[in-house]
């Protein structure tokens, strides 16, 4: 099976459309050479683009441990604003004060070089959606950009959300945005071919609405969205569309279906649906009119 692959936007970067999400990493207490394992078969198969966070645990440490030896094999994205120094529950980032001073987004970036045991970092993205007014604030543009040009940093990036992402795109400065997008949540589908047209890369995350996951599972202010996300894709009737897809692959192929789409992150800690997600991806998007069927469905 070959991934298809794109162009990550102004970086120049070919990168896997299915790419790697490292959230689901964040407990210290998985099993470590599993973790291992499970992270070296993900280069095995051709994803080549990582993306975690501060936030996200015992994932940045789990990288540098397990694949810091191939760092030459894939684009490397965590993020900054996350707290420094605070320890992360193992049911995920709760909804935690974030701050985008020059000086916690130097920590940041010290942080994440030295857990993944690397020289560098391929971009590093604001997490959190900040406003320009709170960016310009901290003067917090300029520390990335001095970070980018001690060599530590590659590009710089923007983990956005409706409604700051059309301003956040008008600032021209970000080489990447991290945005939200699936069937059952296209509310950011026109801002990804926004980014795209102002030459940014587009790293979407959620493509698979999380697998439909149990909310119960995540913290508490995740849990109304991902009810509400679930319960558009249970009650859209797809039946007819699916052929010989699981849900879960016609969930996976909508996503990169997205003409502007240049990679989807998708997490697990898991080998079998790190596979199925392989195999899906591996099929490349949806019939152009399975798709356009699937988006009058699934209004939102």
């Amino acid at each position: 099976m070959t991934l298809p692959t794109s162009t990550l936007g102004r970086t120049g970067t070919t990168v896997s459309k299915l790419g790697f999400g490292a959230m689901e990493l964040r407990n210290p207490r998985l099993d470590a050479h599993k973790v291992d394992h499970l992270l070296n078969t993900i280069l095995d198969a051709g994803i080549n683009i990582i993306d975690t966070a501060p936030d996200y645990g015992a994932s940045e440490e789990s990288i540098g441990r397990a694949i810091s030896h191939r760092r030459d094999e894939y684009f490397l994205a965590t993020k900054c604003g996350c707290p420094i120094g605070e320890p992360v529950g193992e049911s995920g980032p709760e909804v935690r004060e974030h701050a985008f001073t020059r000086e916690n987004i130097r920590a940041a970036v010290e942080q994440s070089l030295r857990r993944m045991r690397t020289d560098h970092l391929d971009v590093v993205q604001f997490h959190a959606s900040p406003t320009p007014a709170t960016l310009a604030e901290n003067d917090a543009v300029a520390e990335l950009m001095a970070q980018r040009e001690r060599g530590k940093v590659r590009f710089i990036g923007m983990s956005g959300i409706l409604p700051h992402l059309p301003d956040q795109i008008a600032m021209g400065v970000f080489d990447t945005f991290q945005i939200p997008y699936s069937a059952a949540e296209r509310d950011h589908e026109t801002a990804i071919s926004d980014a795209a047209r102002a030459g940014a890369g587009t790293i979407i995350r959620g493509g698979v609405a999380r697998g439909l996951p149990n909310p119960a599972d995540y913290p508490e202010s995740w849990r109304e969205t991902m009810r509400a996300r679930n319960q558009r894709f249970e009650q859209t009737d797809i039946s007819d569309l699916l052929g010989s897809m699981t849900p879960m692959e016609f969930l996976l192929r909508f996503t990169i279906s997205h003409p502007d789409l240049h990679t989807a992150i998708v997490g697990t800690k898991n080998l079998d649906h790190l596979a199925a997600n392989i195999a899906a991806a591996s099929h490349g998007p949806l019939p152009a009119d399975v798709y356009a069927e699937a988006k009058a469905r699934y209004r939102w």
